[in-house]
């Protein structure tokens, strides 16, 4: 499916500055970026880069003082993508995973995945397999977290969330990503541009690693899954932050949306509690 994505940022820049950013869609052969166009104003030096540990593509931008300093990025982004059944899905031998994959079963910033082994296997261990254990903590979270704008900040955490009980995109995904890790299944933090939020903005969700393949979960439900145009992946949100900044910089505004440009889409959501999955191939 074809979509045209689109991201403005702005900044007040008070120093010489340097701003990383991550906001082009992933180029591989699930994901073919067809046409994208990135420009700032005013103009100034920046170059593309690519992370070590994932295919994100981020882009170094160096910035003199600026009043107002904004950046544009505008995309249409192919996704190719399979909805399965995954009822008799076999789990995952961890001693035949690869080193990058491993590295998504261990806990991190925001993911406290050993502090919830007790939780997660108490509420999830019984389930049949992996996809099903994975559908009924996303569920779960859906449930009994509630969608609340403004009630977390960049300290919040996994652990903080299931006190809470409240948290926004980024706060389900981290929950879920932790955990999927304490019931010893890979899961990732997933960040993108999504079709149909009602707030259009950049979206987060998680991936979880189920018989040799990344499928995407969301316990938000507020977008298709289908619809889903992937930025970055990592750990979790500190290895896929829009932008990181050194410098003196004032954050001003930023924008995303995700538009559709075909006409036979079929929005699939999720209901986790039935058998069907989606990755995208």
């Amino acid at each position: 499916m074809k979509f045209e994505v689109n991201a403005k940022l702005k900044y007040q820049v008070i120093s010489d500055s340097t701003i990383i950013l991550n906001i082009h869609a992933l180029n591989n052969e699930h994901q073919k970026v067809m046409e994208e166009r990135f420009t700032t104003n005013p103009s100034v030096k920046f170059k593309a880069l690519k992370s070590l540990s994932a295919e994100n593509r981020l882009m170094s931008i160096e910035i003199p003082p600026q009043e107002n300093f904004s950046i544009n990025y505008q995309a249409v982004v192919d996704n190719v993508f399979e909805i399965k059944d995954y009822t008799e899905v076999s789990d995952l031998v961890i001693a035949k995973l690869s080193p990058e994959t491993l590295t998504y079963l261990h806990p991190s910033r925001y993911c406290q995945s050993d502090r919830l082994y007790r939780l997660a296997n108490n509420m999830f261990g019984y389930k049949a397999n992996d996809f099903a254990k994975v559908s009924a903590l996303t569920h779960w979270i859906y449930l009994n977290v509630e969608y609340l704008s403004g009630s977390t900040n960049a300290q919040t955490s996994a652990y903080d969330t299931v006190t809470e009980q409240a948290g926004v995109c980024r706060d389900f995904a981290h929950l879920g990503i932790a955990l999927c890790r304490a019931l010893t299944i890979p899961a990732r933090y997933f960040t993108g541009y999504s079709y149909l939020l009602s707030n259009p903005d950049f979206h987060a969700c998680f991936e979880a690693y189920i018989n040799g393949s990344w499928l995407l979960f969301d316990a938000t439900k507020l977008v298709p899954l289908n619809g889903m145009i992937k930025i970055a992946t990592g750990r979790d949100a500190a290895d896929a932050a829009v932008a990181s900044i050194f410098g003196d910089v004032n954050f001003v505004s930023s924008e995303a949306s995700c538009q559709l440009l075909e006409t036979d889409f079929e929005p699939f959501y999720a209901d986790y509690l039935g058998a069907n999955g989606i990755s995208y191939l």
